[in-house]
């Protein structure tokens, strides 16, 4: 998959105004990450909500998971972030001519 089909699949997932909120908070509260549970709380999604966004985050690269014992972590890769953030950004003001 080519990197512009990559981060076309990350603004799609952030096109969905829940999905935005997710990811917003999770890079709020940084590299510890949140729980789902914490998410739910934030933000009041219902659970099945949740965990189906939550997949399309990870499915877009946006969102890593790490499981502790019974705890689901979920936190903003930044990494992934940053290089979308790059795209979007890297011929700014460059001009459009031939």
């Amino acid at each position: 998959m080519s990197d512009t089909n990559l981060h076309a699949r990350a603004l799609a997932a952030l096109g969905h105004d829940a999905r935005l909120s997710i990811f917003r908070l999770l890079v709020k509260a940084g590299h510890d990450g949140l729980r789902v549970g914490e998410i739910g709380d934030h933000l009041g999604i219902a659970p099945s909500t949740l965990a189906h966004h939550l997949s399309a985050l990870v499915d877009a690269g946006l969102v890593v998971q790490d499981k502790q014992g019974r705890e689901v972590f979920n936190r903003a890769d930044f990494d992934a972030m940053h290089r979308l953030v790059g795209f979007l950004t890297s011929h700014c003001c460059t001009g459009v001519g031939p």
